[in-house]
């Protein structure tokens, strides 16, 4: 994998030398929130990331220690992503970026199911989810 060189000392760019692109967010939207767990369940998602973009993504979240990847049971092919306590550390700020856009960008009738989770008590909804998230880690050691 390519070393990416930041920017600046700037957190933010430097954040988004990690997460300035289209998918990045995306693939941690997806292990927060979806089933989505192996390579072919992203090919899957609605937003369609190409094949080769996929891999791009996975090994850079991966190398910046933001999601693990683990051995999938049965299959030395196929590998189990996951969140890792750094990428769960993510899930606040994903949120807040979720309800900017559900104000400011999106159909008002077009309301994910999740979004009215958070409306209905922030505070709740992401200590439930990183709790999810974090124990999926504990029972997932390597």
């Amino acid at each position: 994998m390519k070393l990416i060189e930041n920017r600046s000392d700037c957190p933010i760019s430097s954040s988004l030398d990690i997460f300035g692109d289209r998918w990045s967010l995306l693939i941690v939207r997806d292990l927060m929130l979806y089933k989505t767990r192996t390579y072919g369940d992203f090919t899957k998602s609605e937003e369609k990331i190409a094949t080769n973009i996929l891999a791009s993504r996975l090994q850079l979240l991966e190398d910046k220690g933001i999601i693990s990847k683990l051995p999938y049971p049965d299959n030395k092919v196929k590998g189990l992503y996951k969140l890792s306590p750094k990428g769960v550390e993510l899930i606040p700020a994903l949120i807040e970026i979720a309800l900017w856009g559900d104000k400011h960008l999106s159909n008002p009738d077009g309301c994910l199911p999740y979004l009215k989770e958070v409306k209905k008590n922030k505070s709740k909804f992401l200590k439930n989810i990183m709790d999810k998230q974090l124990a999926n880690n504990e029972a997932n050691v390597e």
